[in-house]
């Protein structure tokens, strides 16, 4: 139980990408169900997860994603960016495709972003509008935030990567390092400048609850990693949320996050958790933001645990750059 815990939390993890080209060749077909077992196995053993964009030297492979997930993949763009129909969001597909000679896997998302466009007949076109966003603000009591005595430093893209690390883009571009300890059921993400988030699965707490502890973070990179955690809380309802504090400076912070929250977050992405039973959401606040957990349950929700930090989320409105479907098949064309 306690490795599906952990795999509640690798799940939610995102990864983007750049470059240019088109795959010499690629079979797209409908994903089949998860296999538990398998899960397991590669859990144990430090494996590639059979889920989500896995870029090699000669070929990538895209395994149990969403049109939606794919798109944001190859587009290089955040999930609340992308505007469409719901269906981009249901349907699951693998991708195994092989790189044209020359090519490298920093082509891919521009070779994905060209299979797409052939096979699933999709148009888009980008946009600036203003729309609903969460500002991430000071609370009435004044930010309870510990200052670090260290700086972060930038991602070195020269060196190489260590055993459990994969490099991933985030938001704007930016690279981060991404370290699994499977035996430990930990994550840490380091986003170079922006400091260093680490999730990992408390089992002895009862309940159980995910302990997230942030190191040297800027009040920026809090707000981006937030954003990942929404949009996979409330699904295509999830919002930007942007820093809004004028803090400046690198800070220190650890709280429990309510494992109910984290399931929650795994089933809205169409992962069913062996031995987990959805129960009734207590409800949420105005812009799709989780409220507290249940008294019976264990940690805090999002909100509360901004609010222990002494900042608070509030309904702002922004600029925000879209990037909109104007048509896709259902599904694709033949291989």
């Amino acid at each position: 139980m306690t490795r599906m815990l952990f795999w509640a939390v690798l799940v939610t993890a995102t990864a983007f990408g750049q470059g240019q080209g088109a795959f010499e060749a690629a079979v797209i077909k409908p994903a089949a169900p998860l296999d538990n077992a398998k899960v397991l196995a590669a859990m144990q053993s430090g494996g590639q997860m059979p889920i989500g964009p896995h870029v090699g030297v000669n070929r990538a492979d895209y395994l149990y994603m969403t049109l939606k997930s794919l798109i944001v993949y190859a587009y290089r763009v955040r999930p609340y960016q992308v505007t469409g129909p719901d269906w981009l969001d249901q349907q699951r597909f693998d991708i195994i495709a092989k790189y044209p000679e020359g090519a490298t896997k920093d082509d891919a998302p521009q070779m994905l972003q060209s299979l797409l466009e052939e096979r699933f007949q999709l148009k888009v076109h980008r946009s600036v509008e203003e729309r609903p966003v969460l500002g991430l603000v000071v609370g009435r009591g004044g930010p309870k935030l510990h200052a670090s005595a260290d700086k972060p430093l930038p991602i070195d893209d020269n060196a190489p990567l260590k055993p459990g690390e994969r490099k991933v883009d985030g938001p704007g571009g930016h690279p981060m390092i991404v370290r699994t300890d499977v035996a430990r059921g930990a994550i840490t993400v380091e986003m170079g400048e922006q400091g260093r988030m680490s999730y990992k699965v408390d089992a002895k707490a009862v309940p159980p609850v995910i302990h997230i502890e942030l190191s040297m973070v800027t009040m920026t990179g809090f707000a981006s990693m937030m954003t990942q955690m929404l949009a996979q809380t409330a699904g295509s309802a999830g919002r930007q949320i942007v820093d809004m504090t004028n803090i400046q400076g690198n800070y220190e912070a650890s709280f429990d996050l309510s494992l109910d929250d984290m399931l929650a977050m795994v089933r809205n992405a169409g992962v069913e958790i062996p031995g987990s039973t959805p129960r009734p959401s207590a409800g949420s606040e105005v812009g799709n933001v989780p409220i507290a957990a249940e008294p019976s349950g264990g940690g805090l929700s999002l909100t509360d645990a901004v609010r222990s930090m002494g900042l608070r989320l509030e309904s702002r409105r922004a600029p925000v750059e879209l990037l909109v479907v104007d048509h896709a098949e259902k599904q694709p064309t033949g291989n």
